[in-house]
């Protein structure tokens, strides 16, 4: 299971059902004008909080800064590890004006909540980011270090809890299977608790609910910041610029390196001009002094591809999740 995912080393309220529907009229996208994109709306398909949902946001607010595009709106849909929103994208066929946030949690979402919907149906536009994942725990937890914590969680593994923000086959649950396997427990032994994105996840965390918590570390900043919750582990290759005292896993002996990822689909049969709006929209917003500073900011590394290419990455993530989920005994 250890090749398991180095998945790069190894994705408001609801609108009226008239918006909701209708496909851009070319005559809208100013594809061509040099002016602002209009009318884009970005949905997160998990809860407000979460990784999916502050890098959407971000995005739009860079987008509006810059005016790359003005009135985006993002708006969250959650349900079944994202899968419900997937499944909205996909019946919004020809819909050029919507697109998702989605990232590594909503490919292995889609086999193990056994979706209809699949991201091979939808328009590829854009992958964003890469983020290392974190194990944290909170201000008043027993365990100062990583270590500390696998020795406790090897002598009593169904006796701890671990919470992620994802659902089976997402990157928060992953994880935690693979550092279990890194330190000598079985994963069918792991406790796993999950919670539908970062916003559900951190109250568990913040009331003890659970030992700790497995996620991309970009989401408990504030947190860290403000002495709420302590990051023991980051799952970097190198240690991370905002979490300049944390120690990576393998700095702390343990031989594990796990990065997620997001990015941005579109439904399926929009339009070549609907979708260069989405892609020449986010390509300026990469490239913008905004965007870097967000970057910087929360810790994420850059890992902008866009169109076909971002639709190979889709495929090969799509392949190598299923096979792991598989070899869990979570996939067909």
């Amino acid at each position: 299971m250890r090749p398991m995912l180095w998945v790069t080393t190894a994705v408001l309220a609801l609108v009226s059902a008239t918006a909701c529907g209708a496909t851009a009229d070319k005559s809208d996208t100013n594809a061509d004008s040099g002016k602002p994109a209009t009318g884009l709306r970005l949905m997160v398909p998990n809860a407000a909080g979460g990784g999916y949902d502050t890098t959407a946001r971000v995005a739009a607010k860079v987008m509006e800064d810059a005016k790359i595009a003005t009135g985006v709106q993002v708006f969250n849909l959650p349900g079944a590890g994202g899968t419900v929103g997937l499944q909205r994208v996909v019946n919004e066929k020809g819909n050029g004006k919507l697109a998702m946030q989605m990232g590594l949690g909503v490919v292995g979402a889609t086999y193990t909540s056994k979706s209809k919907a699949t991201l091979t149906q939808t328009t590829p536009i854009a992958k964003m980011i890469e983020e290392a994942g974190a194990i944290v725990v909170p201000k008043n937890s027993p365990y100062k270090t990583i270590g500390d914590l696998v020795t406790a969680w090897k002598a009593n593994p169904k006796g701890m809890a671990v919470g992620g923000g994802s659902s089976p086959g997402g990157p928060d649950h992953l994880l935690p299977m693979q550092l279990a396997q890194a330190v000598g427990i079985e994963p069918k032994d792991v406790n796993f608790v999950s919670y539908d994105g970062g916003g559900e996840l951190l109250p568990a965390l913040l009331g003890s609910k659970i030992a700790f918590g497995a996620s991309g570390f970009g989401e408990f900043l504030d947190q860290v910041q403000s002495g709420q919750v302590r990051v023991l582990a980051v799952t970097s290759e190198q240690p991370i610029e905002a979490l300049k005292d944390v120690p990576t896993l393998k700095g702390s002996g343990i031989d594990l390196v796990f990065t997620n990822w997001r990015g941005i689909v579109a439904p399926p049969g929009i339009s070549d001009a609907d979708k260069k709006v989405w892609i020449d929209a986010l390509t300026k917003m990469h490239d913008s002094a905004e965007w870097k500073s967000e970057l910087d900011k929360h810790g994420w590394t850059d890992a902008f591809v866009t169109g076909d290419e971002f639709g190979k990455f889709l495929t090969d993530q799509d392949k190598a999740v299923a096979d792991i989920l598989t070899k869990l005994g979570l996939a067909a």
